[in-house]
């Protein structure tokens, strides 16, 4: 199974690569496969690699979607 998750760009680096965060843990990222990065921009992230822009609130909800799924599982195992 592969995720990808949502990340927001805080820097744009040269050669294609970007500084994102995703709750408070920060990364570089390429963004070689996705036109006009901005700073704020949120990106769907796989394996090193930005694949697309998300529009925030969907980036929000992912996530709020992804925190949920990890707070439960604590309560499971």
């Amino acid at each position: 199974m592969c995720l990808a998750i949502p990340v927001q760009v805080k820097e744009v680096l040269p050669d294609d690569m970007a500084k994102v965060t995703i709750d408070g843990a920060s990364m570089v990222v390429s963004t070689a496969l996705v036109d006009d990065v901005q700073v704020g921009d949120y990106l769907v992230l796989h394996v090193g690699y930005a694949l697309a822009k998300i529009d925030p609130e969907e980036a929000e909800r992912t996530l709020e979607l992804i925190r949920e799924a990890a707070a439960n599982m604590g309560e499971v195992a």
